[in-house]
């Protein structure tokens, strides 16, 4: 049998993955119920996720296995809009004409910035179609110089700043590159007339959740059980887990260990360096939504990055007429005040932020709020990142050993789903080929 640690997408992926070679496998999850970040609520109709989630349309292993489990039909793919909060005007950021309005950037700014985005470099003045393929070149290259050099000042102080000031707090001049270019290439198609094309499921993505685990087994998933020892020395043996009910060692042939690195750290002694943000993210029901935006990003001093109205993507008859939305943000260390509040403070800090962007938004109009935090969500995606990568194979560091969690390569230069699903089939293949 082959141990998996953690029941999130790349733990059942790869139990997948090993059972269709003829392997058997047992994933073991900590939690009490699997899907680790793709975990959800109940809400009046649909199940909604505790941190969002979409598609984008270069996410194709995840779209291969929705396939294979039969629920490819339920995949839909809408347009996502945008807008910019901005001194407080809303701005919607998705048709050519919208951009073209946008105050905060000059005539030359939104050439350089549509340039880029296009994959365009037009340094010296000649247009180079190539430069940005290879993201590994500006893997050391600092994100405000690249930016600086590749598009405006205005560009950057107008645009790019509060952007990373919300995805990485006063982290975001560790960045490289290379993180930017990939995101803009992860989340580059769009209809120049709809704006940009995201994938969701009918019934959320607990519907690809629910057919993996059918395919995998439920008899072949524990959840509530830790995993709390490896022996490893001359390859894996047993895998000790510890459970409501005591503690049980299962004699394992190979284990993946599809977790943080620091669970792979704790069972083997193996460490990586990269550092991970946190995240605090709540899901508001409001009886009338607050724009008609779906994605809002926000340059304002307010305690959330990001404002996203799910129910302004997917419609809110799915959920019994509720209108959904996300407050979130990014936690780089945990004595940020944030992260020291219980959820009472987080949910008050929320609304506090929404009455100061919107004064005609009513309390009263709140149906519930349900909070949800992690204290690694997503790496700092600093420079020399691919450097600390963990393979999927560890090799003489831990002989028999195979990871497939979030530090792997296939969550590089953005994490996602699609990633997650990647790293899993990664290290059940390389089990498949010793």
């Amino acid at each position: 049998m082959i141990g998996i640690v953690g029941g999130g997408l790349a733990g059942l992926a790869a139990a997948y993955r090993l059972q269709q070679a003829g392997r058997e496998a047992h994933v073991f999850e900590a939690a009490d119920a699997v899907g680790g970040l793709a975990a959800t609520y109940e809400t009046s109709g649909d199940r909604i996720e505790a941190f969002y989630h979409h598609l984008s349309k270069s996410e194709e292993t995840i779209v291969e296995l929705a396939a294979e489990l039969g629920v490819d039909d339920r995949l839909e793919w809408r347009y996502g809009s945008d807008a910019y909060y901005v001194d407080g005007v809303v701005h919607p950021m998705n048709k050519p004409w919208e951009i073209l309005a946008y105050p905060h950037l000059s005539l030359y700014d939104k050439f350089r910035l549509g340039m880029l985005v296009l994959d365009i470099d037009v340094r010296g003045g000649v247009p180079s179609f190539d430069s940005y393929e290879r993201l590994e070149d500006f893997e050391d290259v600092p994100v405000k110089e690249f930016i600086l050099e590749h598009t405006s000042r205005g560009c950057f102080e107008h645009f790019f700043l509060p952007l990373l000031r919300a995805k990485f707090g006063d982290r975001w001049e560790e960045v490289s590159a290379a993180w930017l270019l990939g995101r803009i290439k992860f989340r580059g198609e769009r209809d120049i007339l709809k704006g940009e094309v995201l994938g969701y499921f009918d019934g959320g993505f607990a519907t690809l959740l629910d057919a993996l685990v059918e395919a995998v087994g439920r008899e072949n998933i524990t959840t509530g059980a830790r995993v709390t020892d490896l022996e490893c020395t001359d390859g894996v043996s047993t895998m000790t887990v510890e459970t409501a009910d005591g503690e049980t060692t299962h004699a394992v042939d190979d284990a993946v260990v599809a977790a943080m690195p620091n669970v792979l750290e704790d069972l083997t002694g193996y460490e990586c360096d990269i550092d991970f943000q946190g995240t605090v993210c709540s899901v508001i029901s409001v009886d009338e939504p607050l724009t008609d935006t779906y994605w809002l990003n926000i340059a304002e001093e307010v305690p959330f990055g990001a404002l996203i109205e799910h129910t302004n993507f997917v419609p809110p008859e799915r959920y019994g007429g509720e209108h959904l939305l996300y407050a979130v943000s990014y936690i780089q260390r945990p004595e940020e005040e944030l992260w020291q509040m219980d959820d009472s403070g987080v949910e008050e800090a929320w609304l506090d932020g929404i009455e100061s962007l919107f004064p005609e938004f009513d309390r009263e109009s709140v149906n519930w709020i349900r909070t949800a935090r992690n204290p690694r969500t997503a790496p700092i995606y600093e420079r020399g990142y691919l450097d600390m990568v963990v393979p999927y194979d560890l090799g003489d560091a831990a002989p028999g050993v195979y990871y497939a969690g979030m530090a792997s390569r296939a969550q590089y230069p953005e994490r996602s789903l699609d990633g997650a699903i990647e790293a899993g089939y990664a290290a059940a293949d390389a089990i498949l080929e010793t």
